[in-house]
């Protein structure tokens, strides 16, 4: 379940990076973001694989699976937000 939340949060914060380039923004928050979603969904990925090839299936929906992409989605979004607020009073100097 941890993969699809972080493929989930990758394609969004992904969405939200296209949208802020067309509108030229800053984009460095959530590219950072997007990078380590998308990089927790590549992990899980990997993981799923070598659960298949040992005869496990691919997807685990269980509880603890499901507790930890959320554990993951809050601290990287706590991540996103803290490092956008810095980069705003990094600027603001």
């Amino acid at each position: 379940m941890c993969l699809i939340m972080t493929m989930i949060a990758a394609a969004i914060f992904g969405g939200l990076l296209l949208v802020q380039k067309k509108k030229d923004g800053d984009t460095k928050a959530l590219s950072v973001a997007t990078m380590m979603f998308a990089a927790a969904a590549l992990m899980w990925s990997v993981d799923g694989i070598f659960c298949v090839l040992e005869s496990e299936p691919f997807f685990d929906i269980s509880v603890e699976d499901t507790i930890l992409g959320a554990i993951i989605l809050v601290s990287g979004t706590a991540v996103f937000l803290a490092y956008s607020l810095f980069r705003k009073f990094k600027a603001a100097k």
